[in-house]
């Protein structure tokens, strides 16, 4: 191991491109994680009132052709439909990251991928060690803790008015979109049961044939809308979960394509199109639908934090995503020779460690998948989601202000062009960051 990190800085700058597709990434998810917190907060809030019946029941209101088995609710529609469209876009992500992004070296994505399998495998052992005793049905919610919600932590980010430097976001994108890889086959693997092959077969033939029409210049809705939806909807009829297909539809869109000489960036204008419509739209839909709990006043509240499977999960989003992505960051650097940029030090990665224990959209989803929604279980794991996800964004909220005052010296740093070229001299040729 040692032969691929060595002499690799650790959180090093990347070059220029890299930087600012990250930064534009960011700066979308930081609109949407605004937008989660309002849908989350507007249902809480009306779960929690006088009208609640009311929530409940518009949560439970069926829509669609039932010939087709997609007579849902909208709870329903919301989770396996709405955020089919988020995965998706984690799909497009994960194949420019794996083809052109910090994924393609294995030097630099060594670093994050430790880091970000640390921060599944140790909240999952401090969830069973915690309900062990519990037996196999307390056992099923394991993977909630595991996630990270980017949008929701760089929405905190935003709120705290701090300006991580790019090496932290490029860091903190990066686990994430490996975070998401991760989920996305826990989910598949896990978290499905009988398979009907002929179904998951046969969304094979409109997968492919969305891939072939953007290969070969089609960009027409009313082509590719259709594709994806039969898609979507035999992946869902094969008792896979329906955002499989997103992430299935996201992995086939070409990153680029030639024409007359000219490379065209497909899956990045692709992913311009349709993120706006993941990160304000389906995630925020999602959330109001999904965190709506009633709680039941204090004894409610009581009851559901001192469940071991609610202490399960709050100690696997605070302790265990800290110490799983910080403390195998600082255990591979200790015994490789990676090593910290200059400019940034190990409290910039407990930060970005305590940012990965917010965990949201993919948590309440896998703990619906666990225990069923609208089960006391399910309830409780919203309850613990929230609470877990609060309470790191208080910690890393604490860490990362005091770091502030250098992160916006840094981030300046990185905004001069002195030679006007349009890039900023820190990037230019010469300077080793990367």
């Amino acid at each position: 191991m040692s032969s691929i990190f060595s002499g690799l800085p650790f959180l090093s700058r990347g070059s220029w491109e890299e930087s600012r597709r990250v930064a534009d990434i960011l700066r979308k998810e930081t609109v949407g994680g605004i937008l989660l917190l309002v849908g989350a907060v507007a249902a809480l809030i009306w779960a929690n009132t006088a009208w609640s019946d009311s929530y409940h029941a518009l949560r439970e209101t069926t829509v669609g052709p039932s010939a087709l088995h997609m007579d849902l609710s909208l709870g329903t529609w919301a989770a396996d439909g709405l955020l089919a469209v988020f995965f998706f876009v984690v799909g497009v992500e994960l194949k420019r990251e794996f083809v052109e992004g910090s994924l393609r070296d294995l030097r630099r994505a060594a670093m994050p991928v430790t880091a970000a399998l640390g921060g599944m495998v140790v909240p999952a052992l401090i969830f069973v060690a915690i309900n062990a005793r519990g037996g196999a049905e307390a056992l099923n919610g394991w993977a909630v803790p595991t996630a990270t919600d980017i949008a929701f932590a760089v929405a905190i980010l935003a709120v705290i008015g701090a300006h991580l430097p790019s090496a932290l976001r490029t860091f903190l994108l990066t686990l994430a979109v490996v975070d998401d890889l991760l989920a996305v086959t826990v989910i598949a693997v896990f978290y499905t049961d009988d398979v009907k092959l002929l179904f998951l077969g046969a969304a094979l033939l409109p997968l492919l044939a969305f891939g072939f029409a953007l290969q070969r210049g089609v960009n027409a809705w009313w082509v590719l809308v259709p594709l994806a939806a039969v898609t979507w909807w035999l992946v869902h009829e094969s008792g896979v979960h329906a955002t499989i297909a997103g992430v299935l539809l996201g992995f086939v869109v070409p990153v680029s394509r030639m024409v007359d000489g000219k490379k065209i960036p497909v899956a990045e204008h692709i992913e311009h199109r349709i993120r706006p419509l993941s990160a304000g739209v389906a995630v925020p839909v999602f959330a109001f639908f999904a965190a709506g709990v009633t709680v039941g006043g204090l004894t409610g509240l009581a009851d559901a934090l001192t469940d071991p499977i609610s202490i399960g999960v709050i100690a696997g989003l605070v302790i265990g995503k800290v110490v799983g992505i910080f403390g195998v960051s600082y255990l591979v650097a200790r015994f490789t020779r990676a090593h910290l940029d200059d400019e940034l030090s190990w409290v910039d990665v407990f930060g970005v460690a305590l940012l990965g224990g917010i965990g949201f959209t993919v948590s309440l989803l896998i703990g619906d998948l666990a225990y069923g929604a609208g089960t006391p279980a399910a309830d409780h794991i919203k309850v613990a989601v929230l609470c877990g996800s609060l309470l790191s964004a208080l910690c890393a909220s604490s860490v990362l202000v005091v770091r502030n005052r250098t992160y916006r010296r840094i981030v300046a740093l990185e905004t001069v062009d002195d030679d006007g070229d349009g890039i900023p001299d820190v990037y230019q040729k010469g300077e080793r960051h990367a």
